[in-house]
């Protein structure tokens, strides 16, 4: 139940926060997504990887690299809104749909391990919160009408506990587990590395953010 209720009510939390707060000052947003990144990369690697590998005998690091293809070719359609960035015309008033589709393939595909990989419910949770943010913050300042703004914001929080349904009860989606699997380890090693670069202005560390990424990284570690 956990794998379902979690993800929805991270989206829904990101929206409360931009509804109540109305924050501002970015610094503290790239905190957040520079955490993010570093714990679902430490989770992946601690905990998600190695076991793929131990359980499947499938060529793993093929759906790897095809996990991170699909990933560059989903953002080509999003405009990066995976890793923190919304690109979408703010004075368009019709529904994004192509941001809509990429980010629920996305969604919906790392929903797929969670019924067996309770781990990564953390990792996609702190995924979601500050994608969440980003997303309300540019809708809440965009031409959309609040009813195209709710939908959204319900789908999209809706895909995940798609994808963990359809993990549980399609046949096809449990005979290619561990190649579906690995591919979104691939879109996870991708969207994680890519926050990582990106939340640093020049390309450089400061001891805020390096202290962020050293504590995600200890606490992924450990759970």
């Amino acid at each position: 139940m956990l794998n379902i209720i979690s993800p929805i009510i991270a989206v829904f939390l990101g929206f409360l926060i931009v509804f109540i707060l109305k924050p501002k000052e970015p610094k503290h947003l790239k905190l957040l997504l520079a955490f993010s990144g570093a714990f679902l990369l430490s989770i992946t690697v601690f905990h998600f990887l190695p076991e793929i590998y131990q359980e499947s005998h499938s060529q793993v690091g093929l759906f790897i690299m095809v996990g991170i293809l699909l990933q560059i070719i989903l953002e080509f359609f999003s405009k990066g809104a995976e890793h923190g960035h919304v690109h979408v015309n703010k004075e368009a008033t019709q529904f994004p749909w192509l941001l809509f589709i990429s980010l629920s393939i996305h969604s919906v595909l790392e929903g797929i391990p969670l019924d067996t990989h309770h781990n990564l419910i953390y990792g996609i949770i702190i995924h979601k919160l500050p994608i969440a943010i980003i997303l309300s913050t540019f809708f809440m300042s965009s031409k959309l009408n609040k009813g195209k703004i709710t939908l959204f914001l319900l789908l999209f929080a809706l895909m995940t506990p798609f994808g963990v349904y359809i993990s549980q009860n399609f046949e096809i989606i449990q005979n290619y587990y561990y190649e579906l699997s690995a591919i979104v380890i691939g879109i996870f090693l991708h969207i994680s590395t890519t926050i990582l670069f990106e939340s640093n202005e020049g390309h450089k560390f400061n001891i805020a953010k390096l202290s962020t990424i050293i504590i995600a990284m200890v606490i992924a570690y450990f759970i």
